[in-house]
């Protein structure tokens, strides 16, 4: 028999393209379906696509950058006040998560810790001082990704923050990122009640200097390979840092223990205040994230997505090909789960720089390693699988060292590529907290929330104008 006889022998497979109806008229006629996930690529975007997909320069441009990425080997060095090291941070310059903004156009939770840093710098005396001078321009707002830096949900440094100081192994590229105040009312959820400020100012004189000598003494810490360990012990590392921070305590223990620039009482405080807050390691992986893409940075013609921030008002992300230029769209509401009594009415939408986890191969690209993270955003174990499997279809490799267990040791998708994003349909997936919408609230949940498909179509669209046609 031939070929085409035993083709034409067997039983009828359809394929189907995410026509449910074609799929289950078919099954009810017996008929054998595979369905796909296809979708046609993103509205405006063809003719940029098929320019693209004929330029050898963006092939060569993105393997360049992808090999920059995977190549950064972050350590932490040091703790120092931001106004000491963060490039153009003076006196009067605040920075913020996200792309740009204004004070009137800044959300609830931007406007609360922009406020609670005015009452922390000691340059307002009460909150409606400090509106007033915002209102006025008397501080200078700018993006922490203008200043090597990420910060967590509203992401405000201020100068006298204490910094974690991480530097590239090999490059001796720097980023930085605030220390993390844990959960609840905090600054960075956009909470300024007097126990905030002092909580802050305690770290300002008591955990940054403590930790700090404890980072020095106990030498550069390889980030990396703790990211690396961590994933292996059931965290994503953006929402779920538990076995990250234990192990950061672990890594500085000793030197904690031998430090001699503060008291015993000072140096068990600072023990404790870690050990309890579970997501202190995530600020340490934002500011590795944080390097890690800035390596990847200004490779013209490059599709990679070098940053992914939201400021509660705006979603914004940038391209390794297209400079700092911003492409931006309305912050989207995120699918959570809400503390105590709030509600979905409650929440802000979508704010932080935490999503610089994602673009590395972390947090929502890593949710199979993590399956204890539904417990906290929501969902199912299988369905933070079958995300993290999805997110394969819009990156450019597999990182070496961040391995999932249950994929086979398989590395997590890494390196967003915007090219892909449009094709495929397919958006970056962010698990993330929720804060509340009105200033001084704080946090009122977490949940998960896909990038905006605008941002990438403006990114696509204006990489392809550059590029010229072999």
């Amino acid at each position: 028999m031939s070929g085409l006889e035993r083709l034409l022998a067997a039983e009828p497979v359809v394929v189907t393209a995410g026509v449910e109806v074609l799929a289950g008229a078919l099954e009810s006629q017996s008929v054998e379906v595979h369905r796909t996930n296809w979708s046609p690529p993103a509205h405006g975007t063809a003719g940029a696509l098929a320019k693209l997909a004929s330029a050898p320069a963006v092939r060569e441009a993105n393997q360049i950058a992808m090999a920059r990425l995977l190549a950064a080997r972050p350590h932490l060095v040091d703790v120092v006040p931001a106004g000491r090291v963060v490039p153009g941070l003076t006196e009067r310059t605040f920075l913020h998560a996200g792309p740009p903004l204004t004070w009137a156009e800044a959300s609830g939770p931007m406007r609360g810790a922009l406020i609670g840093a005015m009452l922390y710098e000691g340059l307002a005396a009460t909150p409606e001082e400090a509106i007033s001078n915002l209102a006025a321009g008397d501080i200078d707002l700018a993006p922490c990704h203008h200043h090597q830096s990420a910060g967590p949900m509203a992401g405000v440094i201020s100068p006298s923050m204490p910094v974690l100081v991480v530097e590239d192994a090999d490059s001796g590229g720097v980023a930085y990122s605030t220390l993390n105040e844990g959960l609840g009312k905090v600054l960075r959820y956009g909470a300024y009640a007097p126990e905030v400020i002092e909580r802050l100012r305690w770290m300002d004189r008591v955990l940054g200097p403590v930790f700090g000598d404890a980072v020095r003494r106990s030498g550069p810490v390889d980030l990396r390979s703790l990211i690396a360990q961590a994933l292996q012990m059931g965290d994503d590392g953006h929402n779920r840092n538990r076995a990250g921070t234990s192990l950061l305590l672990r890594t500085i223990g000793a030197a904690l223990v031998e430090s001699d620039v503060a008291s015993v009482s000072d140096r068990a405080a600072v023990y404790s205040f870690v050990d309890s807050n579970d997501h202190f390691m995530l600020n340490l992986v934002m500011a590795a994230g944080k390097l890690t893409v800035d390596a990847a940075s200004g490779v013209e013609h490059s599709s990679l997505v070098t940053v992914m921030a939201r400021n509660g008002t705006e979603f914004g992300i940038r391209l390794s090909g297209t400079g700092d230029r911003w492409f931006t769209a309305p912050a989207p509401i995120v699918d959570g789960l809400f503390l105590g009594s709030f509600t979905a009415a409650d929440a802000s939408p979508d704010i932080g720089d935490s999503a610089i986890t994602e673009t590395i191969g972390l947090g929502g690209f890593a949710m199979a390693a993590s399956p204890a993270i539904v417990g906290f955003v929501g969902g199912t174990a299988t369905g933070a699988v079958q995300r993290t499997l999805a997110m394969y279809e819009i990156t450019m490799a597999e990182h070496p060292s961040y391995q999932i267990p249950i994929l086979e040791f398989r590395g997590t998708p890494t390196g967003i590529d915007a090219i892909l994003v449009t094709r495929t349909g397919v958006r970056p997936q962010i698990n993330t907290g929720v804060a509340g919408k009105e200033p001084g609230v704080g946090m009122v949940g977490a949940g998960l929330v896909e990038a905006p498909m605008a941002c990438f179509v403006q990114a696509v669209n204006t990489l392809a104008g550059g590029v010229a046609v072999a």
